[in-house]
């Protein structure tokens, strides 16, 4: 059952200040950190700071390198960016923002990019994505008071998707296996500890090149391309009732875009307003309270 919720509305706030695509994000400190990104120069090293309270950016130090289809996550006080594709492919490494510098982490098991990953109890959960030779095999964990990486059970192999935690689990939403042709419509979830991941209902239409972020006991899904072009629909997943319903087109659909929550609203910023190297600065919310 999907039914229409159609009392919030899409906002348009300060745009990014450098309009690129395949970006990863996180929110930080109330507010929501982009990072690296794909421009019509190649891979950016930069990272804006988006404040809700003033609708304005700020510039935090650049990447140590440009990273495209990076993994990015927050614990709420730190900002960690893992592999990614650089100049030579997917990447192995990993940092964390101290607040004035990025230190380095010990590097990922194996190289990673266009995968997600979610900070939940301490640990950096590193999910799904492509490596050296194709779809990824393994996720993994990285105790961030330990600072060692282990492996953990993987959802359904794809890239592309969208990774999020919420209600003590980690949760893995659409993706895709290839191009824009094999979007999948999977949706699933795994609670630490677990020996395998569990199917949960499936998104309403398959997509890839999505974002997702948890609010309010929802997860919601935005964004998307696929061979009709980029997706105009989000849905919010209903933690307790298990059931998605619909909510407000986008105004600018995008792929390759950020998605992330602060208090009740979920952002949707940059990203390829078409399929392919596109890039918009766009920068819209829509209130869940």
């Amino acid at each position: 059952m999907i039914a229409l919720l159609l009392a919030a509305v899409w906002v348009s706030a300060a745009p990014l200040p450098q309009a690129r695509t395949e970006v990863a994000a996180a929110a930080l400190r109330g507010e929501v950190a982009i990072v690296g990104g794909l421009t019509s120069d190649g891979a950016s090293p930069r990272v804006d700071a988006y404040s809700p309270a003033t609708d304005s950016w700020r510039r935090l130090p650049d990447l140590p390198a440009g990273r495209h289809h990076a993994f990015a996550a927050s614990d709420g006080r730190r900002l960690y960016v893992a592999g990614g594709y650089g100049d030579d492919g997917p990447t192995r490494t990993a940092w964390f923002l101290d607040g004035v510098a990025w230190r380095s982490l010990p590097p990922l098991p194996e190289a990673r990019a266009a995968g997600g990953a979610a900070v939940l109890r301490g640990k950096l959960y590193i999910v799904a994505g492509r490596g050296p030779t194709g779809l990824a095999r393994r996720a993994y964990s990285l105790d961030l008071a330990t600072r060692r990486w282990r492996a953990i059970p993987p959802p359904t192999p794809r890239e592309h998707l969208a990774v999020a935690a919420a209600g003590g689990k980690i949760h893995a939403v659409g993706g895709r296996q290839a191009g824009y042709d094999t979007n999948l419509a999977n949706f699933e979830s795994w609670t630490p500890g677990a020996k395998s991941w569990t199917r949960l209902t499936p998104l309403p239409t398959p997509r890839g090149g999505i974002g997702a972020a948890a609010v309010r006991g929802s997860l919601v899904s935005v964004g998307g391309e696929a061979p009709s072009g980029t997706i105009r629909t989000v849905y919010a997943y209903g933690l307790a009732t298990k059931h998605w319903r619909r909510l407000p087109d986008l105004p600018t659909p995008r792929h390759g875009l950020s998605v992330a929550a602060v208090g009740t609203r979920v952002y949707a910023i940059a990203g390829g307003p078409q399929p392919g190297l596109t890039v918009s600065d766009a920068n819209e919310h829509i209130d869940l309270s």
